[in-house]
């Protein structure tokens, strides 16, 4: 049996060999939640199933249970079904530009990309500030996309705040 003193300094020790592991890229390039999951990665998308979005256009709550780690971000999934076809395709299921607001990235900006406001587009899926954003975005797409990834070439690595 472990000491509670050694167990708790043992759990310190494996959750900061996570952050350095995981979190270089979760820090500027991915929109996370505050703190780290069991998986010692920080949670994107909100907790949302990333491919119930893409596969049955639907935003379903994932469950820790069934948790996913890409590119130092953790992601929920509410199945196993699901979570296997992350772990075959992980690039294909994740919100385009971080999961950052696909219309604040057309301006140069990374906002918070809110699953409530997402939309599935040519197979990916895009995440919005609001509803009034999502709006703008359907007006022109295509456009925005366009812009979106030209600039994002350019803000990937930026802290948000610097922006």
């Amino acid at each position: 049996m472990i000491p509670n003193s050694l167990r708790g300094a043992l759990i310190a020790i494996s959750l900061s060999s996570a952050i350095f592991s995981h979190g270089a890229y979760a820090l500027d390039e991915h929109n996370t939640v505050p703190g780290l999951t069991y998986a010692g990665a920080p949670l994107g998308l909100h907790g949302v199933d990333p491919v119930a979005f893409i596969n049955i256009n639907s935003r379903i709550e994932g469950a820790d249970k069934f948790t996913g780690v890409h590119n130092g971000v953790a992601y929920y999934f509410a199945n196993q079904e699901n979570l296997d076809a992350f772990k075959q395709a992980p690039s294909r299921f994740t919100p385009a530009y971080g999961g950052f607001c696909a219309f604040g990235a057309s301006v140069g900006k990374k906002f918070d990309g809110d699953p409530r406001f997402a939309a599935v587009y040519k197979g990916k899926l895009y995440v919005f500030l609001n509803e009034a954003v999502l709006a703008e975005f359907n007006k022109d797409r295509d456009g925005t996309i366009a812009k979106a990834n030209k600039n994002w070439q350019k803000i990937q690595h930026a802290a948000a705040t610097s922006l």
